[in-house]
């Protein structure tokens, strides 16, 4: 894709005088170097310790709202209320530090009560995906050996039958269950909390003391498992607490960048808030926004399911400042036809990851919200959330990076062969991640660590370039990546050239077997709302902007948004099916 050109001037300075400026002593970001785990690292020497001192952090905020759930309001002294009064019940129950706790629901303001309550006093929280089934929650909890569960009463449903096979797990507690519960070891959560709207009559106790350490074990979360059993990412409270300065610093990058000083914090600002569109069972909701929000006071308002619509009333309500999610996401807050309805100026950041991002999109967000910061990001579970940040003018001049790696990350392009000969500015590669935010390994699994984890590395498994600057380009996963007679094709550049086009809103490109030549590109694509297109007139686009052989030989037409994981991730080996019955 072609990339805007610079004005001159621009940069003011190089990222890496930026990152020297923003790291420097005694600033917020300054950066430090550690022995982790017998790796020299980088690492942000003024961040919390631990997520005990982040959940502390919520009494200070007082009487700001902390979350909001349909009619439900939260305010910050109410949740430490509950984090305080939840912790002590989990050690009434024998929790102690290193157990595995696990929460399986839908975003709710319990799911945070839960989670930074099990996470202060040492336990190793494993959230796993509300969308599983009962085998896939019984794998969970039997891999992870969690000893307590809390869950809302569709995933208690779910999962009664499949108890008997949880010998590890002790105790359930069930939050919003509406029938009675006769199981001696299950537990309505509201008989221990109340509910939310009552957590500010609570007892205003401290969290109970732990002796924590900042490299001590906290999270345990499942990948995709879009290929077999789904891998739990081990993860310390260094790991995830490195996402907290790593998005401050990024947007202090983006006004060196331009030639200004950041703005000082100001306390009388209005309060930030997001609107949360993806799971906290994901990288991203918990890591990169949930757990930021608590660090600053910020409001996080929950959607009970995404719907366009419905975000377009809660902007407008609660006066939401950031939004997005996946790529898709920001498609229908720009294409649905109700926007204009509706107050959005509030609006002043739209950022995604989880998915490749058109360049396309970039241009049509800053058209239609001119004050809007657009931006995105790349990481993954094993690097629990963001390595990468692209935003402001960056963003602009290079609409598919997503952008330089944080001043504490380091990236490589290795040889996907070998994993270890390093390749040339510009040149193809795997992405290798290097930082304090990696995972420590895969619970259970020493081989797939082994393959993974090495010497501080995450090899990601992503084909990507990096360039004389350092921006990322993400090409392709190295599984998703074609072989068409020998050439290589990216699934990413073909989707990318379809989002090109006026009438489409989602795109995916899968392999299609073929006898001779191995694989040959196909396409499944999501039209606008009232947009028309046909096969043919796609496949000319295409071929009026990539070679021949990259050309989709067919194009189906699918009537909703392209189905995905609870991860943003569009399931291609679903989409494949489509086109079984060509296969030669």
């Amino acid at each position: 894709m072609s990339e805007a050109v610079m004005p001159p001037g621009w940069p003011a300075m190089s990222i890496a005088q930026a990152h020297a400026l923003i790291g420097s002593p005694g600033t917020a970001a300054e950066v430090a170097e550690e022995t982790i785990r017998g790796v020299r690292l980088k690492v942000w020497k003024n961040q919390p310790p631990t997520l005990r001192a982040v959940a502390e952090m919520a009494k200070g905020h007082g009487q700001k709202v902390f979350m909001v759930y349909e009619d439900e309001r939260v305010t910050y002294d109410a949740f430490h209320r509950a984090v305080a009064r939840f912790a002590a019940e989990l050690q009434s129950q024998g929790v102690v530090k290193g157990d595995r706790v696990a929460i399986i629901m839908r975003n709710l303001p319990e799911w945070a009560v839960a989670f930074y309550a099990a996470a202060s006093i040492g336990a190793i929280v494993t959230p796993l995906n509300a969308w599983w089934t009962g085998p896939e929650l019984e794998y969970g909890l039997t891999d992870s050996g969690s000893k307590v569960a809390i869950v809302d009463a569709e995933r208690y449903a779910r999962l009664t039958e499949h108890l008997p096979d949880c010998p590890d797990l002790k105790r359930v507690y069930v939050s919003r269950a509406i029938e009675e519960i006769a199981h001696p070891d299950v537990t309505k959560l509201e008989g221990v909390l109340g509910a939310p709207d009552t957590w500010a009559g609570l007892p205003d106790d401290p969290i109970p003391p732990v002796d924590l350490h900042t490299d001590d074990d906290a999270t345990i979360f499942y990948t995709s498992g879009t290929t077999g059993k789904p891998k739990g990412a081990l993860a310390t409270h260094r790991a995830i607490n490195t996402n907290i300065i790593t998005a401050g610093a990024a947007a202090a990058r983006g006004f060196l960048r331009r030639g200004e000083a950041p703005p000082a914090p100001d306390p009388d600002a209005p309060q930030r808030s997001s609107l949360l569109s993806v799971p906290f069972f994901h990288a991203t909701g918990c890591f990169a926004v949930l757990n930021p929000s608590v660090f600053a006071g910020a409001k996080v308002v929950l959607m009970f399911k995404w719907d366009a619509i419905r975000a377009f009333e809660l902007i407008e309500r609660e006066k939401i400042t950031s939004a997005g999610g996946v790529p898709t996401i920001a498609w229908q807050l720009l294409e649905h036809p109700a926007r204009a309805n509706y107050d959005l100026s509030s609006l002043e950041g739209v950022s995604y990851g989880g998915a490749p991002s058109a360049p396309e999109l970039v241009r049509r967000l800053k058209e239609v919200f001119p004050k809007s910061q657009t931006g995105q990001g790349w990481g993954m579970t094993e690097t629990c959330a963001t390595v990468t940040s692209n935003g402001a003018e960056d963003y602009q001049f290079r609409p598919d990076s997503c952008g330089p790696a944080a001043a504490v990350a380091e990236l490589e392009i290795r040889d996907p062969g070998d994993g270890v000969t390093l390749l040339p500015v510009g040149q193809m590669g795997e992405l290798w991640s290097k930082g304090p935010m990696n995972a420590k390994l895969y619970w259970n699994k020493p081989e797939p660590t082994a393959q993974t984890f090495v010497d501080g590395w995450v090899r990601t498994g992503d084909l990507a370039r990096i360039d004389e600057d350092g921006f990322c380009f993400i090409l392709d996963r190295a599984k998703d990546m074609l072989i068409r007679g020998g050439e290589n094709i990216y699934c990413v550049e073909i989707e990318n050239v379809l989002y090109d086009h006026p009438a489409i809103m989602d795109a995916a490109v899968v392999g299609i077997p073929h006898r001779i030549l191995g694989e040959e590109p196909g396409a499944v694509v999501t039209l606008k709302p009232g947009a028309e297109a046909t096969e043919a007139g796609l496949r000319a686009h295409v071929a009026e902007r990539l070679a021949a052989f990259k050309v989709p030989v067919t194009i189906k037409f699918w009537a909703e948004t392209l189905p995905r994981n609870a991860n943003g991730k569009i399931l291609k080996n679903e989409l494949k099916k489509l086109f079984e019955d060509q296969a030669t």
